[in-house]
């Protein structure tokens, strides 16, 4: 993966200069298709879970997830690069319910 090309970096920025979920909501349903959202939603409550040491079986069943997926998030949760723990942070320090209560 080349995060140096000119597209991802447009992309990254393109990101960072979202300043309302309203933006962002708009800006995801435009750059993807309502299936990629939701499967990525699931991907970050499937990581919220996994740092809550939430089973993979409980994981599974609330997310409708596979075993294999489950476990590519957690292995990015523990060895990747280190995106989803600065981001779970700083939700759960915003007040954001944590994924154990969600649905």
């Amino acid at each position: 993966m080349n995060w140096n090309s000119k597209e991802n970096e447009r992309l990254i920025k393109a990101i960072l200069a979202l300043k309302t979920s309203d933006g962002a909501k708009r800006f995801l349903r435009d750059l993807m298709t309502e299936n990629e959202i939701e499967e990525f939603g699931k991907r970050l409550q499937t990581a919220e879970m996994l740092s809550e040491n939430i089973p993979y079986s409980v994981i599974e069943k609330k997310t409708g997830l596979s075993s294999t997926t489950i476990a590519r998030v957690s292995k990015w949760l523990n060895n990747g690069m280190g995106g989803y723990k600065p981001v779970i942070n700083k939700m759960h320090h915003a007040s954001i319910p944590r994924a154990r209560g969600l649905s």
